[in-house]
């Protein structure tokens, strides 16, 4: 709690005081009930499908049209937002959308009856409620903290929040292994129930939170055409197009790893918990010390870093599927990603102004939501027509995600420039301040919080 105090006096911005410094002690107290929520839904919903005997196909369709339409539904967020008048109001409701889509997953679950279509289409408006939140919450969150403390803030509440979530889907994991001797259907009901409860107190703590003042102005509204059309000269243009591409070559492969584990390798939902918790963990770890970093080398240099080596980590399972392998396998990834998510959130934050913020989330929410949908239909449709690599088709999906990835990974971030003046560092100075090898350039030891 005093860490909690530290970070939020530390990082609210002074010309709204005692009102920032409340709104983010009440924002992380809502997002601990989020994080329980998040725990006990979103590694689940794949592992309850495959339960009720869902094809791969059918898998495909689970983690592709929930972001297709959460994406075709950021079209109508700067309208909403306009009609509303309140990001706070907005958020507000498609977080309580979303706590009461989680009562017919329960029951579907209770019931034991084979029903995907349903738990799909429950799946993909649970999300749509989340991604609506998305664009006002950022913007809401990114006028409450300092532009120079975003990085330390961000990365110091994802790592905490974090940890909620990884210790809510491990007692997930945990319960469902016990609930299967009994009945696994029931296990679900009570998570997704339980996951109801957490999100209906995330929703009344947000009403609690303080909003500050926006002006919106005819200058500031600029349509999807108009956005698309700058694409050649505009920086955040190019840089949503660069996010999208690698969500296309990332999602080809990512939805189908539980399929891989639980299907084809006979994992139990213990170990596959454990296993899907590892990157997480690490991601946690290391979270905090890439905002750090971040802050003063620039969100950039830490995206180009990343974004080179994350074609490299489907490859990793082609060595080896020992469990004890692929917890290493999935500490390199979690470094990895750990830096490249934070810094593509700030990297938002910082190059968009506060009143073309919601607005430009929503359009950076919609190319990544189509390209999530697009790489898991596709990925989906090329499965079973694949040559098996080491005795699995999936594989042979991983190398061809990998590819991509790296292509994306090199040509793409040499397109952008960095909006916000940063120290220069090399990538490998970076890797080695990051394991704690050297210390960061141009930053006295002392002043960053490891």
């Amino acid at each position: 709690m005093r860490q909690m105090w530290r970070y939020g006096q530390e990082a609210a911005k002074q010309e709204y005081g005692a009102a920032a410094q409340a709104g983010l002690r009440y924002s992380f107290v809502e997002g601990a009930f989020a994080a329980v929520m998040a725990g006990f839904t979103q590694e689940f919903f794949t592992p309850f499908i495959l339960l009720v005997g869902a094809s791969v196909r059918q898998v495909a369709m689970l983690n592709a049209l929930p972001n297709v339409t959460a994406a075709v539904l950021q079209l109508f967020i700067p309208a909403i937002a306009a009609r509303l008048r309140s990001r706070r109001r907005m958020i507000c409701r498609f977080v309580l959308t979303q706590a009461l889509l989680l009562v017919p997953m329960a029951a579907i679950a209770l019931s034991g009856r084979n029903m995907p279509g349903i738990f799909i289409a429950c799946v993909v408006f649970f999300t749509a409620g989340g991604a609506l939140a998305t664009p006002a919450w950022g913007s809401l969150m990114s006028d409450l903290i300092a532009a120079d403390k975003r990085g330390a803030y961000f990365g110091w509440r994802n790592r905490t929040l974090g940890f909620v979530t990884v210790g809510s889907m491990l007692l997930g994991g945990a319960f469902l292994h016990g609930m299967k001797r009994i009945n696994p259907f029931y296990g679900f009901a009570l998570l997704f129930g339980g996951a109801c409860v957490c999100r209906l107190f995330s929703w009344f703590l947000l009403n609690k939170m303080y909003e500050p003042p926006l002006e919106q102005k005819p200058e500031h509204h600029f349509t999807i055409v108009q956005f698309v059309r700058r694409i050649r000269e505009s920086n955040f243009a190019k840089f949503v197009l660069f996010v999208a591409l690698m969500s296309f070559s990332v999602n080809l492969a990512s939805p189908f790893f539980s399929v891989l584990m639980l299907r084809e390798l006979q994992f139990n939902y213990l170990l596959f918990t454990m296993i899907t918790l590892t990157a997480t963990l690490t991601m946690l770890v290391t979270i905090a010390r890439w905002g750090r970093h971040a802050d003063i080398v620039g969100n950039l240099r830490v995206i180009r870093f990343t974004a080179l080596l994350i074609g490299v980590v489907p490859l990793l399972w082609l060595v080896s599927r020992h469990p004890g392998y692929l917890f290493f396998a999935q500490v390199a990834s979690g470094f990895l990603w750990a830096g490249f998510n934070l810094c593509t959130s700030n990297f938002i934050y910082d190059a968009v102004m506060p009143e073309k913020r919601t607005r430009c989330i929503a359009y950076f929410n919609l190319f990544n939501g189509v390209a999530l949908c697009s790489g898991a239909l596709v990925g989906g449709w090329m499965l079973p027509l694949l040559p098996a690599t080491c005795g699995h088709k999936f594989l042979t999906l991983c190398i061809i995600s990998g590819i991509l990835r790296g292509a994306v990974g090199i040509g793409m971030p040499r397109l952008l420039r960095e909006v916000r003046p940063v120290e220069k560092m090399h990538s490998d100075e970076l890797f080695f301040s990051m394991v704690g090898i050297r210390p960061l350039l141009g930053a006295d030891r002392r002043t960053i919080r490891y």
